[in-house]
């Protein structure tokens, strides 16, 4: 059984890839979003707050690093334990904002207000917070079933079997596989050889039977 607690490298790696890059947006944009205008306060690029470090830069450092080990890992337990850390870090994105202000320390611990307008404000909570949070959830919840499951392949893996075609065994002292043919047909075959062998038209067993002119010939004789 300790074999299925190895995957192949391929397994995690498309969600593996999809988390490190949402891992790296999250902790990379509140610090370069001011560049373009496209953050919450402070709009100053490299600013760093408390409320930065744990509801933006923390969790995408997490799930970046979860991805990163989905990618490389052939461990099943390692890699179920960093799709589970991406799925913890992916909620607190998308909760993080809400549970912050029940704490007794929320007035440091604030992401502080989307600049921009109003609908560039909307884009910028889902991208930032809720909408990342659901997108790291999910993909790393597929990646943890795919995990979980143990396919057929895998257990033969395991067990270091392979699939074979079996072939047909030869016929014992190497004979051919010959195709009965019925009693009659063999006897009248051997029985019109023998006629033709003789040269007479007449069937090979039987007394010819004369006619009546025959018997009278017979008699004047």
């Amino acid at each position: 059984m300790n074999g299925t607690l190895r995957v192949p490298r391929t397994r995690g790696a498309v969600s593996g890839l999809l988390l490190l890059l949402l891992g790296l947006w999250g902790a990379l944009i509140p610090l370069v979003g001011p560049y373009f205008h496209y953050a919450f306060t402070p709009d100053t690029a490299w600013t760093v707050n408390s409320g930065r470090v744990w509801l933006e830069i923390v969790p995408g450092a997490v799930v970046a690093l979860a991805g990163a080990v989905l990618m490389s890992t052939a461990s099943r337990p390692l890699a179920m334990l960093a799709a589970e850390l991406a799925a913890v870090a992916g909620a607190w994105f998308a909760l993080g904002t809400l549970i912050s202000p029940l704490w007794a320390a929320s007035g440091t611990l604030t992401p502080g207000s989307p600049v921009g307008s109003t609908d560039v404000a909307i884009t910028e909570r889902v991208s930032f917070f809720v909408g990342l949070g659901v997108a790291i959830v999910f993909i790393a919840a597929l990646a943890l079933g795919r995990l979980t499951v143990v396919g057929v392949r895998d257990a033969r893996l395991a067990d270091g079997t392979a699939e074979t075609v079996a072939e047909p065994e030869p016929l014992a002292g190497g004979t051919a596989e010959t195709v009965a043919e019925p009693v009659g047909a063999g006897m009248a075959e051997a029985d019109g050889t023998a006629q033709l062998a003789s040269g007479s038209t007449r069937p090979a067993s039987g007394r010819h039977r004369a006619g009546p002119i025959g018997r009278w010939l017979v008699s004047r004789a």
